[in-house]
């Protein structure tokens, strides 16, 4: 591998919530942190905010066809890729019985099959390489069952399953795979969700254990564990960092 200490990161939807937590963490410590978003106002106001270690990135990640040529963009500008952050993802709050094909592929194809897509890529980077760490994003919905959430419950579920897939095929190849399980996190998507909804909320704090909601640090804090040696010995795991919700009753 290109023993550059200079470690170079890409993170999907890094630009707000749990992603702009994480390339803030990255950049801190100084990773150069590529970060891939829709929004180029957010991408531009990360930038002034996190300077010279951060690049910006306007990309769809729906896109799947151009998926292979950002990658390769990347790898030529940049010459390497040590970190993978697959956090880009939507949510749809819907009864089932309302869902559409339409509505359910559109969150797959996000949340899913770009996640299968950018790793794949970005895999065959890093085995070249020889090192690499990839760290997915679920959450509690693939812990237990959650109303209104079906297709973004379908995802993450998946996600956790190719979390330990990959784990078996690429460790061998000197490539770890891991995945973080937000519990509920104080965000402005959660904010909304939940402020707007008194008894969803209480629920939620009624069952942590911890009695209150994360913040987006705590988030940032694992994905970095998993993306750097501290982990070295660690692979086809998944952490919850949710303050005991997964496991309170």
């Amino acid at each position: 591998m290109n023993q550059h200490t200079q470690k170079i990161a890409i993170v999907t939807g890094g630009a707000s919530g749990l992603g702009l937590a994480t390339s803030q963490k990255f950049v801190k410590e100084g990773i150069k942190t590529i970060i891939i978003g829709r929004d180029q106002q957010k991408l531009d106001d990360v930038k002034a905010e996190l300077g010279d270690l951060a690049h910006t990135i306007a990309f769809d990640l729906s896109d799947l066809e151009k998926i292979p040529e950002l990658i390769e963009s990347i790898k030529s500008e940049f010459g390497q890729i040590d970190i993978l952050v697959n956090n880009a993802g939507i949510n749809m709050k819907k009864n089932f019985l309302e869902v559409t094909n339409e509505d359910f592929y559109k969150v797959m194809n996000t949340n899913v099959f770009s996640v299968f897509a950018i790793s794949r890529e970005v895999s065959k980077v890093m085995v070249k390489q020889g090192l690499g760490s990839i760290v997915m994003i679920s959450s509690m919905t693939a812990k237990y069952g959650i109303p209104k959430v079906i297709a973004y419950t379908a995802a993450k579920n998946a996600i956790e399953g190719m979390t330990k897939a990959m784990a078996v095929e690429l460790s061998p190849l000197g490539i770890r795979v891991n995945c973080v399980a937000p519990g509920f996190i104080v965000t402005a998507m959660s904010s909304k969700a939940l402020d707007s909804d008194p008894e969803r909320k209480n629920k939620v704090l009624g069952r942590t254990p911890m009695g209150k909601m994360g913040a987006p640090e705590d988030v940032a804090e694992a994905v970095y564990y998993f993306a750097t040696s501290s982990s070295s010995y660690v692979t086809g795991t998944s952490l919850a960092v949710d303050g005991g919700n997964s496991i309170g009753f």
